[in-house]
Order: C-alpha cells, then structure tokens, then sequence
C-alpha cells in the first residue's frame, strides 16, 4: 500500500448522462491536494453507456481505474472498489451529489485530521419529502444504534487505512452507510463530520423513492435485530 496515495471510490450506476463532466470536475481540483491520488469508478448494473463512457475516461486519464460489476448495488460497489484501492487513505462518494468543492474540503479535514474518519453531513436537502425522510432515517439510526451523527448516508466519507475495521464492511446495499457508522461507534473511531449545503444533484434520477426508503427504514431495524441476537448469544 502506499501511504501517500489517495483512493477515491465512486460507484457508478446509469450515470451516462453525465459522469464524464462530474470527473472531469474532480480531477481539475485534485490537482489543488498535492497529493498521489486514483479515482477508481466502479459501474456496477448500469443498462445505459456508462461503462463506455468510463472506459474512454480511463484512457484519457491515467488516475483512472475502472471496475465493471454487472451486479448492482451501493454497498457493493463501495466494497469492490476498497478491495482494489492501492492508497492509505481510502474515500468514498455519491458522485451525483458531491460538488468537486466538497470532495476537496472533506479531503482538507481528513489530511490534517489523520487519525480520524471524516464524512460529510448534509444540511439542506431538495425538498421537504427527501428532508421529513432522511430526517426519519437518522433518528432511527441513532436511536437503534446510539449513534452520534446527523447523517447516516452523507458522503464523501474518509478515513485512514488504519482504521482497519472499516475495511471489512460487508452490506452490498443503502446500508453499508450504515454499517460504516456503526463501525466507527463500536471500535470507538473518532469521527468528524464536516458541514455540506449544496443540493443540486449533478444530473439521472435518484434511486431514493417510497419503497426504497422503506427498506431502508426496515433494514436498519433488521440490522439491529441481528447484532442485538449476536450480541446476546
């Protein structure tokens, strides 16, 4: 591994209509960071172009890694990526939603913070269902798991390699968020969460709807089920 690498992973899913604007945005600021850094873009079940896409994105940037699951799924996406991440310093992000200013200010904290995970907490949300949700969600995750932080799913997230634990996260799904949290309460990581207001979602549609939700709401409880069951046994 090399300690003064930076792996940056983004899951990718049907995201042709603009990731290659939304990298080409990170790259153009990373280069502020002074740092080594790889961006390992991980296209998992897209039905669209966006493996082309990321593909031609790679030959023309040699930072790029690119990883094809035809599976689907966030957590799983996170966890192909992390297995492949070369750097000591390992970040996670929804590239939808992450301005290339974010990703360097979380990345700003994590460098002079080395010890500690830094996540971003998102303060505004596009409206008052997506707020009255995710408002829901993180209290029931604070409530379930005595966690501290205000938002679950906000990303970036960084942390430091060894903080060992969190590289064997294990959801394929919305709630390796989740997990990532619930591991950082248990193994007593230190966390920092930095403040984010920006929106405006980069541009596809968002996987989030009712249902969708719902399972998550359901899953967290499942969760808790199962490690409270462990935990007793």
């Amino acid at each position: 591994m090399n300690e003064n690498l930076v792996s940056i992973i983004i899951p990718v899913y049907k995201q042709a209509d603009h990731i290659e604007g939304v990298v080409s945005g990170y790259i153009s600021i990373l280069s502020e960071i002074k740092r080594a850094y790889e961006i390992i873009l991980v296209v998992n079940g897209s039905g669209d172009n966006s493996l082309d896409i990321c593909s031609r994105l790679s030959n023309k940037y040699p930072q790029l890694k690119v990883i094809h699951s035809r599976q689907k799924g966030w957590g799983l996406a996170v966890k192909l990526g992390l297995k492949q991440a070369k750097g000591d310093i390992l970040c996670y992000l929804n590239s939808a939603r992450t301005s290339p200013q974010d990703l360097l200010l979380v990345l700003s904290y994590a460098f002079t913070n080395p010890d500690v995970a830094v996540k971003a907490c998102r303060k505004i949300r596009d409206n008052w269902q997506r707020r009255l949700g995710s408002l829901l969600y993180n209290l029931e995750c604070r409530a379930l798991f005595d966690l501290s932080y205000w938002d679950i799913n906000g990303t970036p997230k960084v942390f430091p390699r060894k903080l060992d634990k969190l590289l064997a996260l294990s959801r394929e799904d919305d709630l390796i968020d989740a997990e990532f949290n619930i591991i950082c309460r248990n193994n007593n990581y230190r966390v920092i969460e930095v403040p984010i207001f920006t929106t405006k979602r980069k541009g596809g549609n968002s996987t989030t709807n009712y249902n969708s939700a719902v399972k998550m709401y359901w899953g967290a409880y499942k969760m808790w089920r199962k490690i409270k069951a462990k935990n007793a046994a």
